[in-house]
């Protein structure tokens, strides 16, 4: 290979700026060699969509740029990798899983396997051969905007939940070596996962994204590492850099923790991938010194970079660095190694090109009962009854008239959160296909009972309108990374608002859609029942399943929920920990019997 091929396969865009014609055009043209990264690159990732394009239309889309790859000298495949962190969640009807916040509640490894194989043939569905996930962060401070993509405060339950891994890619062979990916491509119905992001993101101080970690190697090493050696012992192909920086050390110039602890004291001999414009991100701002990132992010043992645009002066300023010896061949060597490795791991040399046979796995009815399940698994019952001894759950499906009221109870995208469809999600019932809260509950309820659905009511109307009792369904809009953090967790007045008027007047249950605890305290004497539901995704039924009692509650807390945000961050073991519902706080109710 020769130097401008080896570092195509070490670049990655997006695929705004990639077509197969480019791919094609700018190789034949041998005008700008430079531009070879658009014929062998390594993987698009996408943080958009085609709105509400078919399976089909996906594959074809795919099909076409991994043509233009496969049309140049050497005919190396690209990969083309997708955020699926919940499900397939930038696709239209794809099933939408609760988000590993509520997942972590379930503490069932087998139900998360599942949901990895599910989530990997719906990726197939489309084509696409490798997913952005897990996230396997350790949040300890519900004040992060990405909390709701960590399984859990406490890492034996982040290790438990690992075994997404094989869902996603397959059980690794009993014979094989430590440290080696493993991709089962028989049937192409598994994905190449990645572990993220590499290490200690979820423990910044107070929870800013992309921020310091501040904490010992000792403390890193036992709170923030042990997940990422069960997804190396799994086979993981690939694992990706995080953002932040651990004692004021980026994690993408940690040449110590990168090259020197994961590749060569773990063996991991899968790639190391950079996060979206990690290398980038390097300095503050963003790109003021780009050379020395580049000389920094390469020389850590990145092997694939996610540049996403400015493609071009990547490739100029790595080849004059591998020839001016600023990085070293060996370094580039031992990049495209890996990540030929994994090509050859995931069969692409033998099947670069996806067909149709899967296109009917999305949104599969089997997927979506899956999710249902998963959904009523991670439902944690923090409150049933002003008093021990007069529960209001399981609720009647038989009652003369019942109130559903919030912001949150008709609205599918406030349901499915962050990560859905647009990066930041998005809120109402135009995003995909599921199934609201309400839309549940009408089904659930004896046909002679009358749902009455008011978002916001005012109190006097709820004390006149003779209501049996009131599902209150409030919480957080949606949002991801930065945007998500947050240093007061409130639920937004509108919300505050709903559960005073109606819990004022009438029994009630409240439901809290959201990606991490809340203030609620001040709130709780008012309430009759309170669920925290988390992110449940697009199957609300699983939410109605355990409200009327066609299942109990199971679910425990995997963090702990605060009485106020003074107390953070606040983790079990520290002196001041005095939560108002502790790590592994759940109620539970039998299922009614029919």
């Amino acid at each position: 290979m020769t130097l401008e091929e080896k570092i195509g396969q070490m670049v990655q865009i997006d695929l705004t700026v990639a077509s197969s014609d480019v791919m094609k055009n700018y190789y034949l043209g041998k005008k700008n060699p430079l531009l070879l990264l658009l014929l062998l690159l390594l993987l698009l990732q996408i943080k958009l969509t085609l709105n509400e394009a078919s399976a089909a239309a996906w594959v074809n889309t795919v099909n076409g740029l991994q043509k233009g790859a496969l049309s140049t000298r050497l005919g190396i495949p690209m990969i083309y990798g997708i955020d699926a962190v919940h499900g397939h969640n930038n696709v239209y009807n794809a099933t939408i899983f609760p988000h590993n916040v509520g997942l972590g509640v379930t503490r069932d490894p087998q139900l998360i396997k599942k949901i990895g194989a599910a989530t990997a043939k719906e990726v197939r569905a489309t084509g696409i051969p490798y997913a952005f996930a897990p996230c396997i962060a350790v949040c300890r401070d519900p004040r992060w905007g990405r909390c709701y993509e960590s399984y859990s405060e406490d890492h034996t339950i982040v290790q438990k939940m690992t075994e997404i891994i094989p869902g996603l890619q397959g059980d690794l062979p009993a014979n094989s070596r430590k440290g080696v990916p493993f991709v089962d491509n028989v049937n192409r119905t598994k994905v190449a996962a990645c572990a993220k992001h590499y290490m200690g993101d979820g423990g910044t101080t107070k929870g800013i994204n992309e921020n310091n970690t501040v904490i010992s190697m000792n403390g890193l090493m036992s709170i923030h590492m042990p997940a990422y050696l069960n997804s190396i012992s799994k086979g993981v192909a690939t694992i990706m850099v995080s953002y932040s920086s651990w004692n004021g050390k980026k994690m993408h110039a940690n040449r110590e923790l990168v090259t020197g602890f994961l590749k060569d004291k773990l063996k991991f001999r899968g790639f190391v991938i950079s996060d979206w414009q990690g290398i980038d991100r390097i300095t503050s701002p963003p790109h003021a010194n780009y050379s020395s990132s580049i000389t920094a992010g390469v020389g850590a043992g990145i092997d694939m970079i996610m540049v996403a645009y400015n493609y071009t002066e990547l490739i100029n300023d790595m080849i004059y660095q591998v020839k001016n010896r600023i990085i070293p061949v060996s370094r580039i060597d031992d990049a495209v190694k890996r990540i030929l490795r994994v090509k050859f791991v995931m069969g692409l040399f033998e099947k670069p090109l996806a067909d149709l046979s899967m296109v009917n796995e999305l949104g599969k009815q089997e997927h979506r009962d899956l999710a249902r399940e998963a959904v009523r698994k991670s439902l944690v019952l923090l409150k049933n009854g002003k008093t021990a001894d007069k529960p209001l759950l399981p609720l009647p499906k038989k009652a003369a008239k019942i109130l559903v009221a919030g912001s949150h109870a008709d609205n599918l995208g406030n349901q499915c959160g962050g990560w859905t469809i647009t990066w930041q999600g998005q809120t109402g019932n135009d995003l995909t296909s599921g199934t609201t809260i309400l839309k549940a509950v009408k089904s659930a309820v004896a046909p002679s009972t009358q749902v009455v659905y008011s978002e916001q009511p005012d109190a006097s109307f709820v004390k006149s309108s003779k209501f049996s009792y009131a599902i209150v369904v409030v919480g957080e809009p949606p949002y991801a990374e930065t945007q998500g953090d947050s240093l007061n967790l409130t639920i937004p007045a509108a919300g505050l608002t709903t559960i005073n008027n109606v819990c004022g007047s009438i029994k009630c249950v409240v439901v809290v859609i959201s990606g991490r605890p809340l203030v609620i305290e001040p709130y709780l004497a008012k309430i009759d029942a309170l669920v925290a539901a988390w992110l449940p995704g697009t199957e609300g039924q699983g939410v109605t399943d355990v409200l009327f009692g066609d299942y109990g509650f199971t679910g425990k807390l995997a963090r702990n929920w605060f009485r106020s945000v003074s107390q953070l961050p606040m983790n079990v073991g520290d002196a001041h920990y005095d939560p108002l519902f502790p790590f592994g706080f759940g109620l539970t109710t039998e299922p009614i019997k029919s």
